[in-house]
């Protein structure tokens, strides 16, 4: 959802494409497929890599809320960051 919302971004402009703002959207769209890979290939680490993502992903729904109050895609993007972001907690505490 991330990688598709910077494309939102930097049609946008402005505070949308700000830098720091892409860059965490981006950290989280890579956190999530490493936490992902490490699952899938039954890593006795997805334990830490869970635990960041579950952090990476509710700072990125913060800042999509920030950024971007009354979008739609941002909402949609901060939501299903939530939704991550609790997940990985689940997975980071089994």
């Amino acid at each position: 959802m991330c990688v598709e919302t910077i494309q939102h971004c930097l049609q946008m402009g402005g505070k949308h494409a700000d830098p720091i703002h892409i860059r965490l959207m981006l950290d989280c769209a890579e956190i999530c497929q490493t936490s992902a890979n490490f699952m899938m290939r039954g890593s006795d680490l997805h334990i830490y890599t869970c635990a960041v993502c579950a952090e990476v992903c509710e700072l990125c729904a913060q800042d999509c809320e920030r950024v971007g109050p009354g979008d739609e895609m941002m909402a949609r993007c901060a939501e299903l960051c939530r939704r991550c972001s609790v997940s990985c907690r689940q997975m980071a505490a089994a």
